[in-house]
């Protein structure tokens, strides 16, 4: 018999009914293509740099060629400075060129097997349904009744900010958002000069079907539609077990998404592989076995 998930009033928190529990939340927990995976989608995101390819070579320098006892790097011209006759162009030189500078054309973007995608965004998505993972990445869950938490379709409908707060302090899941607020701190080094002085602290994640328009104002909430979940939103950082709320319509399709992920993969596969139906149609080698 499967689980059964409550599904809460978006009005006062109160549980109105129930829903199964999509299979990928069982799905089995794979941490090592996670975060292969998380590595290379951040790599997507770069942006090329490369120094100036004349860098290093504007002079006229020349080599002196053999027999004067000297390096036969290329030297400078003329005479009566402190510069004549010293070396430049090589990297070895000062004022010379970098041995093998950085280019653009570098392959910056990685591409990402499919299959590993599909395998590392089920994990994060497994991870976030045990509370003992949800609490262990920082999130104060405390006074929420249920992980993972549904709420029932109307959240989709409403716009006000102000009825999307008092929604998540009636499931007690406001606590985290101000928690994350007040850790906010001030960045050291040189990128308090770029636009990213704060540190912030991530909160919920809301899941929705169509679009949800209430938990945008909000800080440290982000929102996806479940037809394009992001790795990088579900496990910011490769690091698993985000407080993720669903509404009930983005929690139904769940199992249409994720169809092929098995419940209990070493299991399910040694039964398949062993039942009759497939040990009969399987293709023997035609060759003879010599002893």
């Amino acid at each position: 018999m499967m689980n059964k998930i409550g599904v809460y009033s978006w009005k006062d928190g109160s549980e109105e009914f129930c829903v199964p529990l999509p299979n990928v939340f069982l799905s089995p927990i794979r941490i090592d293509i996670l975060k292969f995976v998380n590595s290379n989608m951040s790599k997507n995101k770069r942006q090329a740099y490369s120094v100036n390819q004349s860098a290093g070579m504007n002079t006229s320098a020349i080599s002196w060629g053999t027999g004067r006892a000297v390096a036969r790097v290329p030297r400078v011209k003329g005479s009566g400075s402190n510069r004549s006759g010293q070396g430049a162009v090589a990297n070895s030189c000062r004022g010379g060129r970098m041995f093998s500078p950085t280019t653009i054309w570098r392959k910056w973007h990685h591409k990402i097997i499919k299959t590993q995608r599909s395998y590392a965004l089920s994990t994060a998505i497994a991870c976030s349904g045990l509370t003992s993972i949800v609490v262990a990445r920082g999130h104060n869950i405390n006074k929420v009744p249920e992980i993972p938490l549904v709420l029932s379709s109307l959240a989709e409908c409403h716009i006000s900010t102000k009825s999307a707060k008092k929604t998540l302090i009636n499931l007690g899941a406001y606590k985290d958002i101000v928690d994350k607020k007040k850790k906010r701190t001030i960045k050291a080094g040189k990128g308090k000069l770029r636009n990213r002085r704060y540190k912030n602290y991530l909160g919920p994640l809301i899941i929705h079907k169509d679009r949800i328009r209430n938990f945008r104002n909000m800080p440290g909430i982000d929102t996806s539609c479940v037809k394009h979940l992001s790795l990088q939103k579900m496990a910011p950082g490769g690091h698993v077990g985000r407080f993720c709320i669903w509404t009930v319509n983005a929690f139904r399709v769940l199992d249409s998404l994720f169809s092929k992920k098995m419940s209990n993969a070493m299991n399910d596969l040694k039964t398949i592989i062993n039942s009759e139906y497939v040990q009969n149609r399987l293709n023997y080698s035609s060759k003879a076995v010599i002893y």
